[in-house]
């Protein structure tokens, strides 16, 4: 079956918005725009759609998909247990370009790999993104590319990693990366940085008051 292709240039219209999330609530793939690079995202309550994403990358579960949201309320809705640097770090700079790592609400039913207790979050800085995600809820999203290689910042690019094996393509024109999300693991009172990307430990540190650990 061909993939559907949609032009966000202009946003996303209604009825492509509807679209879309036909394709996720029955399992299948996307690839969409961020204000970094392109990503392939799934369902993330779906095992089977998840798994689908991690196979198209030739991941493996050990290595869960961030999730993407679309407001910063819905940080609280994954994580009861968000503490004074994460509110700091999501008022400073979402959406945009920094990806959180928090302890996961009991009783979420996400299933993104292996690992249960914690969930990658980030509230992109691009409003064709912000305006799926609006429409079908939350998405479990990794870069666009097979693992070892870059990540597509161009739908055209993204097809020649996955061709017909991802069900609908979202063209917003080129994205700005190659540089990633800056990654910051705030489960425990000092913030960890994960990834350096495009958000600085300076700023990082800045904004949530106190010094950051470097473990990459």
């Amino acid at each position: 079956m061909e993939s559907m292709k949609v032009d966000a240039r202009a946003g996303i219209s209604q009825s492509d918005a509807q679209a879309v999330k036909k394709i996720v609530e029955t399992g299948g793939l996307l690839v969409l725009p961020t204000d970094t690079v392109y990503g392939i995202g799934a369902d993330p309550y779906s095992t089977s759609a998840v798994n689908a994403v991690l196979a198209a990358k030739g991941r493996g579960r050990q290595m869960p998909p961030p999730v993407l949201i679309s407001d910063t309320q819905d940080a609280a809705r994954v994580s009861s247990e968000l503490n004074e640097a994460a509110h700091r770090l999501i008022e400073a700079f979402w959406p945009g370009a920094l990806t959180l790592i928090v302890k996961a609400e009991e009783g979420i039913r996400f299933d993104l790999g292996d690992i249960k207790d914690t969930i990658a979050i980030r509230m992109p800085n691009h409003e064709a993104t912000l305006e799926v995600l609006r429409a079908v809820g939350p998405l479990a999203v990794t870069s666009a590319n097979l693992t070892g290689q870059p990540a597509a910042t161009s739908v055209e690019e993204a097809i020649k990693y996955f061709g017909e094996g991802v069900d609908c393509y979202i063209d917003s024109g080129p994205t700005p990366g190659p540089v990633p999300s800056t990654i910051i693991d705030v489960t425990d009172d000092v913030p960890v940085l994960l990834r350096t990307g495009m958000i600085s430990v300076a700023d990082i540190e800045a904004a949530c008051g106190q010094k950051v650990r470097i473990n990459q």
